[in-house]
């Protein structure tokens, strides 16, 4: 008789969600299921609000990556006005980027995802988590804090506040840096250095030693791989254009703009699930299977452009045994490897002088009824998409979302990890641990960023074919 488990919810990740893994008689795993279950509207509700306030509104999607929703939003809105944005405003924006990449990473891997093989998969859930991390190596810990901390304060030295700050906008930016805040990041960016640098060397010996099965069966299997990548072939999170490569490193699709994204890309959906299921449309549904985020802007980008990071790409490159990195847990590595590079970027704009210009914003009334916009959040490739009148209220929104669009990926990747792990109807907590790590490295943003805070609840059903429940059991 079939069984099913799930795991409801699925912790240490931004947002609610649960897997169910199906079993067939023998005890073998058929598939695997991971369900987004909650629904927020945030498309429909914004029907009617005036264009100019969709930055505002759409940055509350998320309290994790709000400037993610806020640069989208912002050059899509810059598209309706048909403005070309002061350099200032463009370098100003980007600042705030780099910093909101910075502390999300920062976030994923010493708070999410560390406490799995810094503590060890094995080891007693209730202390599986940040706290047990500071308990266990409080250096290490209080290091990862203050390197979120540290983007999180550019954030707000830019916008007036770390979360929700309404300072990106159609045209422009609010207002500049000022020379006090230029001054505190050259300050303090030799210490977030120094950390991402320790955290790096020491991934870099698990990888080696410990987590060898992991990189094999943690979601490693071929698929397309889609980001920003800059006119020169370089690393990009803001500008540029849109790249598809396959698992060999072919360029599939180049050159390609985000104003006829729905030539490319489709989203389909399930009855199981909220999140939809972006692909790429010329092999349809669901073979159009593609990545986004870290991981394929390392896999896409020809390079990155700046010493260390490029020399740290190497190595990763090197590491991954070839020019794609297949193995959905390098998603680890490549956020802390994205750090060394919005560092070095930070660095290098701390030079400019545009950031310090009152000039960044660009007036202008409706003069398009449409626009779409295009940016690189934490979590990969973010679009906005809005339809106004002739006044600039919204008609119609379609936003498609980072991790809808590994969504396909997610659902493979836990099936990958639960046939490697799960044979029989017994399952110990660590088996189930391993399916739910193979989430979080996608680092999925599935709400406004809820969290196990100290503990870690887990409902683990076994349901008969017949759809009766046989067996139940709760960890607190």
């Amino acid at each position: 008789m079939g069984k099913t488990v799930v795991i409801d919810p699925v912790t240490r990740i931004e947002g609610h969600a649960k897997i169910s893994i199906y079993l067939d008689d023998q005890g073998e795993v058929n598939n695997a299921r991971f369900h987004v279950v909650e629904f927020r509207g945030f498309e429909k509700f914004c029907e009617g609000r005036p264009m100019f306030e969709m930055a505002g509104i759409t940055a509350r999607i998320c309290g994790i990556c709000p400037v993610s929703h806020l640069l989208a939003s912002a050059k899509t809105g810059d598209k309706i006005l048909g403005v070309k944005i002061l350099p200032s405003a463009e370098k100003l924006r980007r600042l705030m980027n780099l910093a909101q990449i910075t502390q999300s990473h920062a976030l994923s891997f010493f708070h999410l995802s560390s406490p799995d093989f810094l503590l060890g998969w094995d080891s007693n859930p209730s202390t599986r988590n940040v706290f047990g991390l500071m308990a266990a190596d409080p250096d290490l810990a209080r290091a990862g804090i203050r390197l979120r901390s540290f983007g999180q304060n550019i954030i707000e030295l830019l916008g007036a506040r770390k979360i929700h700050a309404a300072w990106a906008v159609p045209g422009g930016v609010r207002s500049p840096l000022s020379e006090s805040g230029r001054q505190w990041i050259m300050e303090n960016l030799p210490e977030a250095k120094q950390t991402t640098e320790l955290a790096l060397s020491l991934l870099k010996k698990l990888l080696d030693s410990q987590l060898i099965t992991e990189i094999d069966t943690f979601g490693k299997f071929d698929s397309l791989f889609m980001s920003l990548v800059a006119d020169n072939g370089n690393w990009e999170h803001y500008g540029g254009h849109i790249r598809f490569v396959d698992s060999q490193g072919n360029i599939v699709a180049d050159k390609l703009s985000e104003d006829n994204y729905q030539d490319y890309l489709g989203e389909a959906v399930e009855s199981w699930s909220y999140l939809k299921f972006p692909y790429y449309k010329p092999l349809g549904y669901p073979d159009g299977i593609y990545r986004v985020g870290p991981l394929a802007r390392l896999n896409v980008c020809d390079r990155i452009g700046t010493p260390q990071a490029d020399q740290e790409l190497r190595e990763f490159r090197h590491r991954a045994g070839g020019r794609i990195a297949t193995s959905s847990f390098f998603y680890h590595y490549a956020r802390l490897l994205e750090i060394v590079v919005c560092l070095e970027h930070i660095e290098i704009l701390m030079n400019d002088p545009d950031l310090l210009s009152p000039k960044v914003r660009s007036q202008a009334g409706i003069n398009f009824l449409e626009g779409i916009g295009v940016s690189e959040a934490p979590r990969g490739t973010l679009f906005h998409h809005y339809q106004v009148d002739e006044n600039g209220l919204i008609k119609k929104v379609n936003l498609i979302i980072a991790t809808g669009q590994n969504n396909l990926v997610m659902n493979k990747t836990v099936t990958q990890i639960a046939k490697h792990y799960i044979h029989g109807l017994d399952i110990p907590e660590e088996m189930l641990n391993r399916v739910e790590a193979g989430i979080r490295c996608f680092d999925p943003c599935l709400s406004c960023s809820t969290h196990a805070i100290g503990q870690m609840p887990l409902q683990i059903e076994l349901v008969s074919s017949k759809g009766e429940v046989i067996n139940t059991c709760q960890r607190d």
